[in-house]
């Protein structure tokens, strides 16, 4: 196995690339005109797919390593999915104001000149 790198593993490493490139690329993507801005649903869910296939990625021998005599619980699993939650909310809330305030903000007519 590879040495942790800023105490995580490189499978961590990966997916914070993947997405900090996708983000990236949404962002450039964002700024363009015509057809070219919808291509950023397509590297979200690109990105979704491609980081729920390395996720599914099989990570150790299939066979189960030998038991330690020293369990590691995590006491702080209550905690982590009740953030997990709020987080989720709040990317939720943030999803609805973009399509609110700049997906769907009108383009209003320009009025004709009078003679």
């Amino acid at each position: 196995m590879a040495a942790p790198a800023l105490g995580v593993g490189p499978g961590v490493l990966v997916l914070q690339l993947l997405w900090g490139l996708a983000l990236l690329l949404c962002l450039a993507l964002s700024r363009a005109a015509g057809r070219a801005r919808l291509a950023v649903v397509l590297v979200a869910l690109g990105t979704a797919v491609l980081s729920a296939a390395l996720l599914l990625f099989p990570r150790e021998d299939e066979s189960p390593a030998a038991a330690a005599a020293d369990e590691i619980v995590d006491t702080f699993i209550i905690g982590r999915f009740v953030l997990l939650a709020v987080m989720s909310l709040v990317f939720l809330g943030c999803l609805f104001l973009l399509l609110i305030y700049h997906v769907m903000e009108p383009v209003y007519a320009k009025p004709l000149a009078s003679s």
